[in-house]
């Protein structure tokens, strides 16, 4: 087995607006040190080292069905983060940005009190998590 077996080669994500996700994850990921890797007619993807998220452009007979991470299927990503400050910055960037935080009541351990983490969605609704090292 080499070195790569078993790890994420890249996730794609159908999504209905390919311009305001683009725009939506092309920042977030940039922030985390994604570099855009490909982009065409409908679709766009950022890498980070071996692995890359693909965005695609839902055909137009399957946009009335929109997202929910409560139905069969995917829940949310998570992304390690830096640190505690890479968190709390990019969560007042977040704010700044108009996008709104989850469960904001028990933010930034919504996820229990050794998680430190930010939780928000994208235009779709698919939740994003960005946490930090447990000893940051």
């Amino acid at each position: 087995m080499n070195g790569k077996a078993g790890l994420i080669h890249h996730i794609e994500i159908n999504v209905s607006n390919l311009e305001r996700s683009s725009e939506f994850w092309g920042w977030f990921l940039n922030e985390i040190g994604y570099e855009l890797f490909q982009k065409w007619d409908e679709g766009i993807s950022w890498k980070l080292g071996d692995t890359y998220l693909v965005f695609v452009q839902t055909g137009d007979r399957y946009l009335n069905d929109s997202f929910h991470r409560c139905r069969i299927g995917l829940n949310h990503l998570a992304f390690h983060a830096e640190s505690r400050q890479q968190v709390d910055v990019i969560t007042e960037k977040l704010r700044s940005r108009g996008t709104g935080i989850l469960y904001q009541a028990n933010h930034p351990y919504a996820g229990g009190k050794n998680h430190y983490a930010v939780f928000f969605e994208d235009p779709d609704r698919v939740k994003v998590e960005l946490v930090a090292p447990p000893d940051s």
